[in-house]
């Protein structure tokens, strides 16, 4: 996770991911001793924001390692190899620790993350061309008031966003409706996505499907 990229000091990049690692700012909100779950590298050229780590990845210290992470990576049409390239593709959800359930759902992310850590991260990854926005509370923290009214109208306007951002619903198994109720999504907004992502990351550079 400290490969050379640009001309960012790996040890410096590697005592910032330390004391991410080792942060405990909330830790008297979470239902479990803090747990920070994120790739990171210098050489990073994709970044893909979440909300928060679910109880499954929580337990297995890898990110999206669960059925969200299966339609991600179909919507971006890339491997789990490929996906877990650290060196091309950094992982950061808004909160770093998962945050618990209520009633079945999990809860939001916890607020203090993405303004103490983010800034920092993105600063030592120049090499980020595109971060994937995933959800509204990723959409809520990097777009802010730019975004639509609904996630649905964020994600309809992504070429507002791009280069730099590119909005897209969260890929849980509860959004199956939202799915189904919006086809524009996969007709029109999926292609663009690969296409973006395929420019970025050539399958025979990332080790993505041929």
């Amino acid at each position: 996770m400290t490969q050379s990229g640009g001309s960012v000091n790996t040890q410096i990049f590697a005592g910032l991911l330390a004391r991410v690692q080792a942060c405990t700012v909330c830790a008297d909100q979470l239902p479990n001793p803090p747990r920070p779950i994120l790739r990171v590298s210098p050489t990073a050229r994709l970044l893909i924001v979440g909300q928060a780590p679910g109880r499954r990845v929580h337990e297995t210290g890898i990110p999206w390692n669960d059925p969200s992470g299966d339609l991600l990576r179909q919507w971006l049409d890339m491997t789990r190899e490929a996906f877990y390239d650290v060196s091309r593709i950094a992982i950061v959800p808004t909160g770093l620790c998962y945050p618990g359930t209520v009633k079945g759902s999990d809860l939001p992310p916890r607020p203090e993350c993405a303004p103490l850590w983010h800034p920092q991260l993105r600063a030592a990854m120049p090499d980020i061309r595109v971060t994937l926005l995933v959800g509204a509370y990723a959409q809520a923290y990097y777009l802010g008031k730019r975004r639509g009214r609904t996630l649905a109208d964020t994600v309809h306007a992504w070429r507002d966003f791009t280069p730099e951002y590119f909005p897209l619903p969260h890929p849980s198994p509860r959004n199956r409706g939202w799915l189904k109720q919006h086809p524009w999504f996969e007709a029109e907004v999926l292609p663009a996505l690969r296409e973006r992502v395929g420019a970025l990351l050539p399958k025979g550079d990332n080790g993505g499907t041929e």
